[in-house]
């Protein structure tokens, strides 16, 4: 399987689960809210697996370890300024007050979703191991903020059908992005610099975006299933570095 067509299966993969919002159509709100906490706990902690056990480490394989952490600091800055200016912040609940922003949140989003067709990209171009590692960080974060999307656009004014509609053309931009950077990171071959740079990225949105949610549940019972969710995130992603390492 060539790395072209890596890149296209995952980020097709990746645009499908903007469908995943169908699912909640015969959910209890309270089914989603236990299925969104425990979704938002297993991708924080892949997002962290990922960016220090997968992205930061093969970087450190290919350039200094300064240079590599400045780069780190760079995408965290760079993500911080994309949530701040472009109001790119993932929803978790049904409920959010977004009624004036649902079109902006979904170029954010598509936004969003360009960055992680490139940062797939990236990885694949260094070895097919760092990209199913990258693309499962990337689609497990994906997973709980589409669920809460497409219940903020219903609650925004969308129909459901219209909302899944738009979730998806939104989301698809990760092949757009994933094709343009197979072709252009594969031209300058930058794609080591990018590693750490996303992995400041995924640090940034696991540390101030799905951490704190989870510090929103004050029942203690639930605060510790989230918890597991978490170590199991990181333990999966440590489980796919082993298998590949064998």
């Amino acid at each position: 399987m060539g790395t072209l067509s890596w890149i296209l299966a995952a980020t097709i993969v990746n645009s499908l689960v903007a469908l995943a919002g169908a699912a909640t159509l015969a959910w209890s709100k309270g089914t989603l809210e236990k299925a969104l906490h425990a979704l938002v706990g297993f991708s924080a902690g892949t997002l962290l697996a990922g960016a220090f056990f997968h992205l930061i480490a093969e970087s450190l394989e290919e350039m200094q370890a300064m240079d590599a952490f400045y780069l780190v600091f760079a995408g965290f800055i760079l993500f911080f300024l994309i949530e701040r200016f472009l109001h790119w912040h993932h929803c978790h609940e049904g409920h959010c007050d977004v009624h004036a922003f649902s079109y902006l949140i979904l170029f954010g989003d598509a936004i969003h979703n360009f960055i992680d067709g490139i940062i797939i990209a990236a990885s694949f171009l260094v070895n097919a191991a760092l990209g199913i590692a990258t693309a499962i960080a990337v689609i497990s974060h994906e997973l709980p903020q589409e669920l809460g999307d497409f219940g903020v656009l219903v609650y925004g004014g969308f129909e459901r059908k219209k909302a899944l509609l738009y979730n998806l053309i939104s989301q698809m931009t990760s092949i757009l992005g994933g094709i343009i950077g197979f072709f252009f990171i594969g031209a300058t071959g930058i794609e080591a610099y990018l590693l750490p740079f996303a992995a400041g990225g995924f640090i940034y949105i696991s540390a101030s975006d799905l951490i704190p949610e989870l510090h929103k549940e004050a029942s203690i019972r639930k605060s510790l299933v989230a918890f597991m969710f978490f170590l199991l995130g990181v333990g999966f992603m440590l489980a796919v570095k082993q298998f590949f390492a064998n």
